[in-house]
């Protein structure tokens, strides 16, 4: 089979696996994207309880790999009882993996912003929790968006690890087509173009959200 004859054959079944790619990466980060503004805040303005929960939360999920958050989701819990669907652990395990990195890109943001804006904000009478509410985080989430988006894409791309616990994405459909042609390369060739041009559809998208919102006089400078 030629390649057109292949994009011809597979193409239904890879838009089923491209609006769960989709749906798996959106949902992971916007849960993962309120549980980070908890963890950053519990860990820079919370007391010893708060920031100890959430540092250690923090550091395990980032000192393990997302493969095996998955795994434990997927295949550990049912000895416990608790069976999840291939979509709903992949969901987890990925906004709880998001949540924690969002969360460090979110506390560098706070950071970023002058001491003496909370001390301006706390002198006119705003207490300590409004003052970050309406004065710190606005400023820290524009600053916040470039790291934000650059998640966006790393999960976006590591969607495909849910295949394995058999999430019908982008990649189990490769799979399944590859194992009914044996057209493997061609199949996952497609795939990979699929990838490329969601990557670079967000890639532009973002970068003119990025424009639109960035602060004046600054530089915002995302991780690659």
């Amino acid at each position: 089979m030629t390649f057109i004859e292949i994009v011809q054959s597979s193409w239904k079944y890879m838009l089923d696996g491209l609006w769960i790619t989709l749906f798996l990466t959106m949902s992971s980060v916007i849960i993962g994207f309120f549980i980070a503004i908890f963890l950053s805040l519990s860990k820079m303005y919370g007391n010893k309880v708060l920031y100890t929960i959430s540092n250690c939360y923090i550091e395990i999920i980032r000192g393990t790999p997302l493969l095996v958050q998955l795994f434990i989701l997927y295949y550990s819990l049912p000895v416990i009882g608790i069976r999840l669907s291939p979509l709903t652990a992949s969901i987890i395990s990925f906004f709880l993996n998001s949540s924690a990195y969002q969360a460090e890109y979110l506390r560098g943001a706070i950071q970023s912003i002058s001491s003496g804006q909370m001390q301006a904000a706390l002198s006119i009478g705003m207490t300590k929790w409004q003052s970050i509410r309406f004065v710190i985080l606005p400023q820290a989430i524009r600053r916040f968006i470039p790291s934000w988006t650059n998640e966006f894409i790393y999960l976006l791309k590591y969607s495909s690890l849910s295949y394995i616990v058999g999430a019908p994405e982008i990649m189990a459909q490769a799979k399944f087509v590859a194992s009914r042609n044996f057209e493997f390369f061609k199949v996952y060739l497609f795939a990979g173009i699929i990838y490329f041009l969601l990557v670079t559809v967000f890639s532009e998208i973002f970068r003119y959200i990025e424009n639109k919102l960035k602060i004046p006089g600054t530089l915002s400078q995302a991780r690659e």
